[in-house]
């Protein structure tokens, strides 16, 4: 864990989307008022102002080049990437705020601007999962994992989408400061302290508050990453090497369930987000590890009143409604 003045210099652009910056930003600073001490610094290219993807005008502190050595170096995205090639000034500020950083990050589209450096060569990535393809078709020699929420490489990170850089600084946090003061954060925020890093882009947080054991967090990796595995209860305590009592009990100390209807909440919380995507609901159900859609038709029933159909009928209007 780390003390003292933590630099984090974020490098920003005309196009820059607001939410990839002032969502880590916003933990950063919430750290702050629980003891931590990251100094937020926004820098451009040239020092210029910049007007953000919705034409907000936002106010930069200094050029990249006259930036102190910074201990964090994030790169958010923008829409303008991968539309257009990212342009030289860009790509030479992020390659000498990266060889002067302690640890470089990206959100969203800010890994092809940390693509272009040729700093995500040889290493492994993630993007917002709409354009992991064009990253890995731009970028051959890094390994694009096309559904994780972050990756970590080294002291390379990035990740997807918009909210998943809360999901990002919160890990960074945790890194320097410990579980207790990045949980706090999460909960000052009401955000989820933690979807794993690992874990599906499409797959909701659990409701109510993440587990404290690490035992019973690997649990949710190993079901979220591949929902449709046997997570009976010997095999998850072979798994995790715990005896079948044991693992009871934590789950019954700590979460007031047992570990069946823990897996289950966790395929229930998947399904809804395929279901959110569009799937059907027989797919939504293979997909989510249930043997079959009047399985999932039963959870759906207990938890929400609603059939899978009935459920998805009601977002398809909500969005129509937009």
């Amino acid at each position: 864990m780390s003390s003292g003045t933590h630099r984090v210099a974020v490098l920003v652009y005309d196009g820059v989307k607001l939410l990839d910056f002032s969502g880590p930003a916003e933990v950063f600073g919430e750290a702050n008022l629980l003891g931590a001490d990251y100094r937020i610094t926004l820098v451009s290219t040239t020092g210029a102002d910049i007007a953000s993807s919705i034409g907000m005008r936002i106010a930069v502190d200094s050029s990249a080049a006259t930036q102190p050595d910074p201990d964090t170096f994030l790169m958010p995205g923008g829409d303008v990437y991968p539309r257009t090639p990212v342009t030289r000034d860009l790509v030479e500020a992020a390659r000498d705020l990266a060889a002067r950083s302690g640890r470089v990050a990206s959100v969203c589209s800010g890994a092809f601007v940390l693509g272009a450096t040729g700093l995500l060569d040889g290493k492994r990535a993630t993007t917002h999962w709409k354009i992991t393809d064009r990253l890995a078709a731009l970028h051959p020699r890094t390994r694009v994992e096309p559904d994780a929420i972050y990756v970590r490489d080294g002291t390379v990170y990035t990740s997807a989408g918009v909210t998943a850089g809360i999901d990002l600084a919160l890990a960074l946090v945790e890194e320097d400061h410990g579980p207790d003061l990045a949980r706090e954060v999460a909960r000052s925020l009401v955000v989820y302290l933690q979807r794993a890093g690992g874990q599906s882009q499409f797959s909701a947080p659990l409701q109510g508050p993440p587990p404290r054991s690490p035992a019973l967090r690997r649990i949710v990796d190993l079901v979220t990453a591949q929902p449709a595995g046997n997570y009976s209860l010997t095999e998850l305590a072979a798994r995790l090497n715990l005896s079948t009592r044991h693992l009871t009990r934590l789950f019954r100390e700590e979460l007031g369930t047992t570990p069946a209807r823990y897996v289950e909440s966790i395929r229930f919380d998947i399904a809804k987000s395929l279901l959110d995507q569009g799937y059907t609901a027989t797919q939504a159900a293979s997909l989510a590890g249930f043997p079959s859609y009047e399985s999932l038709r039963r959870v759906f029933a207990r938890e929400v009143s609603i059939s899978p159909a009935a459920y998805q009928r009601r977002f398809a209007t909500t969005r129509k409604a937009e």
